[in-house]
């Protein structure tokens, strides 16, 4: 039961105001037809649209089945217009971009019906008006009398209390008006409707009750009401039924966005303008992102690939060149922050500072303790390395036979080595090519990486395969299946004394080396090349008659039958060519061999007679005889001394110098004069007798005991003799080079480093910490960071389109709101809140955003194969745009974030126009 109660509605009109009603009051029954007659301007209308919802009373009450709206919020009006209210306007009111179906189910779908019920009531309510064939039909495909149809169908739809009809006929024939009358009529068998029209023939014929109105007053009611005590207990009873049902109206995002959808439809060209300027930011920072992505890809495999040739090493003297840079900078910048008075020349300390630096840094590394750190924890280590691989000081020493029965020596490789002396003792070519010369002489043969399966991915094996027992190498080729000239040399493919001649000739005369003609070989000649290992304790002899072991290295006729005897065969099995997708190539010209030959080799030395020997008894040098710098001054008394073994060059004279004064001077030939004359050596038993007697100084005494003792020990060392023997002990290596398998695990490398020197430095034990030479870390992690303040420069300056397009999609959305102004009526008009107009328009600047989005990442990856061809063709390496699938995701979601802000303006607007201002918009 609704029941206006004095209700009073004025509108400023500048200081003053209007008054549209003044103290209306009616009843109105539960189900009636009232017609409310009266001129243009009486307020009839305005009493509609109060009864609706769409408009405010200023003074009065309406009461809705007994209850008082003057406490309704905002959501209790919207409840209200969707559930009790239905509006048929004069002008259909339809949304031209919807369907039939979707106009009429618009109502139910802000009630929160289910999409099935849905569709079931919309068609039902259109059979009704007997419209169930024209449900796919759009507005505009319509006559007036089937739009009011439609009109009346939505109105019916939500099963209202009341149907507010505001000139249902004015636009219609004189036919169709009957039309329209009859339904409405057959319609107030159950319902309230009030129908304001200026046709009082029709009022007459249809309506049950007529209520005239005149200067916003009733001026008469055919039939007025006064409800009774049944009616207010029914009116109890419905307004108990409406608390239990106490949903309010909520368009659904899927509703938004298809209002959204359908409108930017209609305007397929703006829409894609739109989009497609919104995009231009998107792409741009796309474009800058792959790219930076692509050269950040190839750097971290060159990187990857790299770290096969620069691994993490640990030395036994080792510098912290990373502290070293550092101290530099700070140096540098000290120097540049000096103020000191321009009136003279000062002197700067940064060299000894430099100096100082290159001292403070430099390290001893204790590798035996880091070994056993390395294998105690040996499966952690091997989940971030490839390899890891112990170098010694076991030389491994390689001889081919030529075709002429000579023997080359390929390894070490010494012909760079003994060019750099012939052009020294030639008096040519000075530091320079002494380091060149330096630099070139390195070993042709490397240890290959121990993973069998990362080797398939470094190499192609192109002939044989790899190896597989200790004697077994490769040869590593260039991608163009080449080796230089010097590897023939080296491994003794070409005669080396001619070509250490014709380039020393060469250099000395300045003439250029004449270039040999292209040379090829079969990889059947490579694959049976075989080579002869020798160890360096195999060049040593024992003596019977001294008991020592005799160095003959330099007996050609005994090496040669060393070799032939005991030299162990090393034959190639395999041609290797690095895969052309690599970055970088590792070892290309060497022969590679494995770990289990370097154990070999390690394991024959230990076992070997001389280190054996030396291993008895590590006070004694095995090869001289003499002690280890073990005896002193101390050690013996007068009497252990043997003259006779002493070796008098090693004789400090200064205590004998006293004698001089006993002796005439110009007696004596000074030019050959020596002060050993002063003592008698002729009569060794005699001097030892002074000696013991007492008979010489102190200070003298202390002299011959000096020089026994430099006599006697030895001036080598038992590390030198071992290295001369060719024996390392296995937990002793000499450098630990550890191979991660990318920088990630590289980092996590360094940080067990880090965990064992903060071990080491708390228990106290000095000298045990290391330092790592990461030399691919220290240059590669400049090049990211410098790579990264480009890639955050050139997106700064990008992002400046993505905000001012941003800016134009809101502009646009502004435009939409003013276009669709009629639109926000009807949906108010049929209970959508505030909320769900901003949320429609919301949608719009999101649809729009999604879709610059999509077209910008779209449009790059369209983009990224010119530029990538492009790449190709101008910097010949790998590096290739490409757009990172979150970076993509991520600039969508920015894309339509910026777009929804840039939104949020506009459709606030739209959400605070007037439903009855906008019903009014043409």
């Amino acid at each position: 039961m609704l029941i206006l109660k004095d209700i009073i509605k004025d509108y400023p009109a500048g200081d003053s105001k209007v008054s549209a009603l003044r103290g209306v009051s009616i009843n109105f029954r539960e189900s009636e037809f009232v017609s409310i007659l009266g001129p243009s301007g009486c307020g009839k209308t305005t009493m509609l649209n109060i009864i609706g919802g769409l408009d405010r009373y200023t003074d009065g009450d309406l009461i809705i089945n007994g209850k008082s709206t003057k406490t309704f919020s905002d959501d209790d009006w919207d409840t209200y217009r969707n559930h009790s209210i239905g509006f048929v306007f004069q002008s259909y009111n339809l949304i031209a971009h919807q369907t039939v179906l979707a106009n009429v189910e618009l109502a139910l779908t802000l009630s929160g019906v289910g999409k099935k019920e849905r569709r079931e009531r919309a068609v039902e309510a259109l059979k009704k008006v007997g419209l169930e064939s024209q449900i796919n039909k759009k507005p505009s495909q319509m006559s007036g009398g089937q739009m009011q149809r439609v009109a009346i169908a939505r109105a019916l739809v939500n099963d209202p209390d009341i149907i507010l009809a505001d000139e249902p006929t004015g636009a219609l024939d004189t036919e169709t008006s009957v039309q329209i009358m009859e339904i409405l009529k057959e319609i107030s068998r159950d319902k309230l409707i009030i129908m304001v029209t200026h046709n009082p023939d029709l009022a007459n014929r249809y309506s049950s009750r007529i209520i005239s109105v005149l200067d916003g007053k009733v001026t008469g009611d055919t039939d007025p009401f006064e409800p009774t005590q049944e009616d207010v207990s029914l009116e109890q009873e419905k307004r108990e039924a409406e608390k239990k049902k106490g949903k309010k109206p909520s368009m659904s995002t899927a509703t938004a966005f298809s209002l959204s959808l359908r409108n930017l439809v209609t305007k397929k060209t703006r829409t894609a303008l739109t989009s497609f300027a919104g995009s231009i930011g998107i792409i741009g920072i796309a474009l800058v992102l792959a790219l930076s992505n692509g050269i950040e890809l190839y750097i971290d495999k060159v990187q990857n690939d790299m770290l096969l040739a620069f691994p993490v090493s640990v030395e036994r003297q080792a510098i912290d060149f990373n502290n070293v840079l550092q101290t530099f900078t700070d140096i540098g910048t000290s120097v540049l922050e000096t103020e000191h008075e321009l009136d003279k020349i000062y002197v700067s300390n940064a060299f000894s500072s430099m100096i100082n630096t290159f001292v403070s840094q430099a390290e001893s590394n204790n590798l035996k303790s880091f070994r056993k750190y390395v294998e105690d924890n040996r499966e952690a280590f091997d989940e971030l390395c490839n390899d890891i691989q112990y170098k010694y000081a076991t030389p491994l020493n390689i001889y081919r036979q030529t075709d002429d029965g000579g023997l080359i020596q390929v390894n070490p490789n010494t012909v760079m080595a003994e060019m750099s002396e012939q052009t020294q003792a030639s008096g040519f070519g000075g530091a320079n090519y002494t380091e060149m010369f330096s630099a070139s002489a390195a070993d042709t043969w490397m240890q290959l990486i121990g993973d069998n399966e990362l080797l398939s991915k470094q190499y192609d094996v192109i002939a044989g395969r790899l190896p597989e027992n200790y004697n077994e190498v490769v040869l590593i080729v260039d991608k163009n299946n080449e080796i230089n000239e010097l590897v023939m040399y080296a491994l003794g493919l070409k005669n080396q004394d001619e070509f250490i001649s014709d380039m020393t000739a060469a250099m000395a005369q300045g003439k250029e080396l004449e270039s040999a003609d292209v040379e090829t070989l079969s990889y059947d000649e490579i694959l049976s090349m075989k080579f002869r290992l020798l160890l360096n304790y195999q060049y040593f002899v024992y003596n019977n008659e001294t008991g020592l072991y005799d160095d003959q290295r330099d007996n050609q006729m005994y090496v040669r039958s060393i070799i032939d005897t005991e030299g162990e065969e090393i034959k190639i099995v395999g041609i290797l060519r690095p895969d052309p997708n690599n970055a970088m190539s590792v070892g290309t010209g060497s022969i590679g061999f494995t770990e289990a030959l370097m154990d070999h080799a390690l394991e024959k030395t230990a076992n070997s007679a001389p280190v054996q020997a030396q291993l008895a008894d590590e006070t004694t040098d095995v090869l001289t005889g003499l002690t280890f710098n073990t005896l002193t001054v101390n050690d013996f008394s007068l009497a252990d001394i043997d003259l006779t073994k002493i070796d008098f060059t090693k004789l400090d004279l200064s205590p004998f110098m006293s004698m001089l004064k006993d002796i005439d001077l110009t007696q004596i030939d000074i030019l050959n004069f020596d002060i050993t004359d002063l003592i008698d050596f002729s009569d060794m038993t005699a001097l030892q007798k002074k000696l013991v007697e007492g008979y010489l100084s102190d200070e003298q005494v202390l002299a011959f005991k000096q020089a026994y003792v430099d006599t006697l020990n030895s001036s080598s060392s038992l590390e030198n003799t071992f290295t001369a023997l060719g024996y390392s002990s296995e937990d002793e290596p000499t450098s630990i080079y550890l191979y991660p398998k990318d920088f990630k695990d590289k980092d996590s490398l360094m940080d067990m480093v880090d965990y064992y020197n903060g071990e080491m430095e708390k228990q106290g034990l000095v000298g045990y910490t290391v330092t790592v030479s990461d030399y691919i870390g220290m240059l590669m992690s400049s090049i990211t960071r410098i790579l990264n303040i480009v890639t955050y420069v050139l997106v700064a300056f990008v992002a400046i389109s993505l905000v001012v397009s941003s800016i134009m999609i809101g502009i646009i959305t502004y435009i939409s709101v003013l276009e669709r102004t009629k639109e926000i009526g009807i949906l108010r008009a049929i209970g959508a809140s505030k909320r769900d107009i901003a949320g429609v328009f919301n949608a719009e600047t999101v649809t729009i955003g999604l879709g610059a989005g999509l077209i910008g990442i779209i449009g790059t990856l369209i983009l990224e194969i010119p530029i990538n061809i492009m790449l190709k063709y101008f910097t010949h390496t790998g590096a290739a745009a490409s757009l990172p699938f979150l970076a993509g995701v991520i600039l969508v979601f920015i894309s339509v974030f910026l777009t929804f802000i840039a939104g949020l303006i506009p459709s606030s607007i739209a959400a605070r126009k007037d439903p009855v201002e906008a019903l009014r918009t043409e």
